[in-house]
């Protein structure tokens, strides 16, 4: 699977997973992003009508949970596999995986 990313104003197309430093940046904004949310719903359930704070107070309370378990979802995808490369096409290899016998010749000498 090829993945497309910005990284310092170019694209960067690559099958490569993302780094640890990138996938534990990304995680901790998933993080401060649900915490920051709960915040924003205790806050307006103090402030609003009855039905309406419930619904607010329950969320700011369910929302650490999955705040924690967004923030621990690892990048578990497996590599895809590798294709050759069209050198590689160019230059089949021998059918046979015994050793054949005989001399080489060095063009060079």
């Amino acid at each position: 699977m090829v993945r497309h990313r910005e990284r310092d104003g170019q694209a960067v197309i690559t099958s490569a997973r993302f780094s640890r430093t990138l996938d534990t940046n990304a995680r901790r904004t998933r993080y401060l992003w649900t915490m920051a949310i709960r915040v924003v719903c205790f806050l307006g359930g103090t402030v609003t009508p009855m039905p309406w704070n419930l619904l607010l107070f329950v969320a700011a309370a369910v929302l650490p949970a999955l705040a924690v378990l967004l923030a621990n979802a690892i990048d578990l995808r497996s590599q895809p596999p590798a294709t050759p490369s069209q050198a590689e096409a160019d230059h089949p290899e021998l059918a046979n995986p015994e050793t054949v016998p005989g001399q080489v010749v060095d063009s060079d000498s």
